[in-house]
């Protein structure tokens, strides 16, 4: 199986910023501790408040499989539930 990698960037409306900042540290935290997740790393943009960048790598499809699981089920996922996301996948 080979590894996969997730890039791109969140653009998160205004009204969501606060909690997006808030939880993003537990959002790193627990998916940096998850089976098969090799890089993780989400970061404000230095000239756009609302954007964030996104790089993640997994060891395969089912360690990424089961990390979109988690995350839809948390509360990251329901605080970014109105983020714009633009990724770009390679491995899928």
């Amino acid at each position: 199986m080979s590894k996969i990698t997730l890039k791109g960037f969140i653009i998160v409306p205004e009204d969501d910023i606060e909690n997006v900042l808030s939880e993003l540290p537990t959002h790193i935290e627990l998916t940096r501790k998850e089976h098969g997740c090799l890089v993780f790393s989400v970061t404000q943009d230095e000239h756009d408040i609302h954007k964030f960048n996104v790089y993640e790598e997994f060891k395969n499809i089912e360690t990424f499989e089961h990390h979109k699981s988690r995350v839809s089920n948390s509360l990251w996922g329901q605080i970014t539930k109105n983020v714009e996301r633009k990724y770009e996948i390679i491995g899928a």
